[in-house]
């Protein structure tokens, strides 16, 4: 089972992951802030990650790291 996981007071909010995730379970949690103050991204449904890892690829600050 694959798992993308989130370093949450690095991201910034910028949405990019969210663009390239094939499966579209990454979203913005607004009901969270982080140690920048910004709303960072995470999973919805972490079980349905495929572990393409587009997301990481796609961050520019490396908050994403995928496990397979």
């Amino acid at each position: 089972m694959a798992l993308a996981r989130f370093n949450e007071d690095r991201c910034k909010g910028c949405k990019l992951c969210l663009t390239v995730c094939p499966k579209k379970i990454i979203v913005i949690r607004i009901d969270r802030l982080n140690e920048k103050g910004y709303h960072p991204a995470g999973l919805t449904e972490p079980q349905k990650c495929i572990g393409c890892a587009f997301c990481a690829m796609m961050c520019p600050d490396c908050v994403i790291e995928v496990e397979k």
